[in-house]
């Protein structure tokens, strides 16, 4: 049974995540489950995974480390359980390295890279960067294989991840240069932009994730 866990760790837009998902799995499977936690035992059970993330980079991580063992669940259930996982915005960003926001701060590590400020050529593109955005795939992939370049969705960041390999990039978009949309690894997939603000293109997005079977 798909039992998707949202990880409640005091950042994310979580009751708009957990619609998005709840819509796109009564497609999928009406004994489908979606949760939203803030308990490591709740990883368990999973069988999709989901970090969103809405803030700056320390911020979110010191309220990840803050949850008691969600650190220790999530290298238990995602690097050496394989379950499918997801992070959403600073969510995929905490998969980097580090981050360079007010401060270096550590990030998960399961993606080689840093997460930098974005740094457009262009003076008159504001920052943050918020609002609709082309997608651009750099190569295939299962969870995304409904989706093609030019794809529009939603985001609102000032940060983005530059990843040492750039096999982990599956999308970028461009706001005065390439920014980094998606990375990919094994069991590991990330959005910067918001899917559940992304209407259609969101969903399917979602859908495909969930069908996801790495």
């Amino acid at each position: 049974m798909i039992n998707v866990v949202i990880i409640d760790y005091g950042s994310g837009n979580l009751r708009s995540a957990a619609k998005a998902f709840e819509r796109a799995l009564s497609d999928i499977s009406p004994s489908a489950k979606v949760t939203v936690s803030s308990e490591a035992a709740a990883l368990t059970k999973a069988s999709h995974i989901v970090l969103p993330g809405v803030g700056a980079f320390g911020d979110c991580r010191a309220g990840l480390d803050a949850v008691p063992d969600m650190v220790g669940a999530l290298e238990r259930q995602v690097v050496e359980g394989g379950k499918p996982f997801l992070g959403i915005c600073v969510g995929m960003q905490l998969m980097a390295g580090r981050g360079i926001e007010h401060g270096t701060h550590a990030g998960l590590g399961w993606i080689g890279g840093e997460v930098v400020p974005l740094a457009p050529n262009d003076p008159a593109l504001k920052i943050p960067h918020m609002g609709w955005n082309e997608l651009s795939f750099c190569r295939d992939h299962p969870a995304t294989k409904n989706l093609g370049n030019g794809e529009h969705v939603y985001f609102v960041h000032g940060y983005h991840m530059e990843c040492t390999n750039q096999a982990d990039v599956l999308a970028t978009t461009d706001y005065g240069g390439p920014v980094t949309a998606m990375v990919a690894r094994d069991n590991m997939i990330g959005t910067q932009f918001h899917p559940e603000k992304s209407q259609e293109a969101g969903l399917e997005f979602i859908n495909g994730f969930l069908r996801w079977r790495p």
